[in-house]
């Protein structure tokens, strides 16, 4: 089916819009961060679920992609656990800038394993990330070890992140966005739901404004935003749709100063 370059833009925006309000709200939740996540993804299986059942659609998935609908939602679980653990280390607009590298590493690994080509525009892209990232994370080191232990978990959801959108980009192409997101957010849920036990994190005795965050979450950031740019990726490559979500930044930085108070600056607020 033929879609619309301006239905395509729009469903980009609106899941720039959304995902931008996540950093916010995990930084309003005191709560750990693996049951952030946990609870994130978990809310947002449990309200795919009638829609699953209605459509089966994802009884029609090729047995051959369920290994890669598997390795994308613990790719996305590590994305989740690594980046919001970020966020209690460092500021808002440092980890969402660290984090929203993952362009960078879904245009090498597309290049190197994939064997696609990266344009001139998008290589320049990629050195003035690196730079942004390595300026971001010396004037950490200068400002607080913490600050810069925050930025290397933020890299590394950035990786974690990368893995995800490129196995998204080769599912979609085959499948519809109920059968895709319902088993990945699916796994993503259980692995997190995994290592909250392992480590001893309690799922209960958050306070009521915590659960509200927990549930914004869900909705917003996951099932509105997350949703929006892996219906994109049926229609767009990978490493496009990650070079989208170079608008978040700044968007959660001016959400972060309006909402929090964070100054515009690196470093732990």
């Amino acid at each position: 089916m033929d879609v619309s370059r301006a239905k395509i833009l729009a469903g980009l925006l609106i899941g720039i819009c959304a995902v931008s309000t996540a950093a916010i709200l995990i930084k309003l939740c005191d709560a750990p961060s693996i049951m952030i996540a946990t609870y994130r993804l978990g809310l947002a299986s449990l309200m795919l679920v009638p829609f699953a059942l209605h459509q089966r659609g994802y009884q029609k998935i090729a047995t051959r992609h369920w290994p890669s609908l598997i390795l994308s939602g613990a790719f996305l679980s590590f994305h989740f656990a690594t980046w919001i653990a970020s966020l209690k280390y460092t500021s808002v607009a440092s980890s969402v800038v660290i984090v929203s590298t993952n362009p960078v590493f879904c245009a090498l690994i597309s290049h190197f394993l994939l064997k696609d080509r990266i344009s001139k525009a998008l290589a320049w892209g990629i050195v003035l990330s690196v730079a942004g990232t390595l300026i971001i994370c010396h004037d950490d080191l200068i400002f607080s070890r913490t600050a810069l232990y925050g930025d290397l978990l933020a890299l590394m959801g950035a990786m974690f992140g990368a893995g995800y959108f490129l196995l998204g980009n080769r599912i979609r192409k085959h499948s519809d966005l109920i059968s895709y997101i319902f088993p990945v957010y699916g796994v993503c849920a259980l692995l997190l739901v995994f290592l909250s036990i392992v480590f001893h994190v309690p799922f209960t005795g958050y306070s009521a404004r915590t659960y509200v965050f927990l549930l914004l979450l869900a909705v917003v950031p996951q099932l509105i935003g997350h949703s929006c740019f892996n219906w994109a990726l049926r229609y767009l490559s990978a490493p496009l749709v990650a070079l989208v979500i170079l608008g978040e930044p700044v968007l959660s930085t001016i959400f972060a100063w309006l909402i929090l108070g964070e100054k515009l600056t690196s470093g732990k607020p």
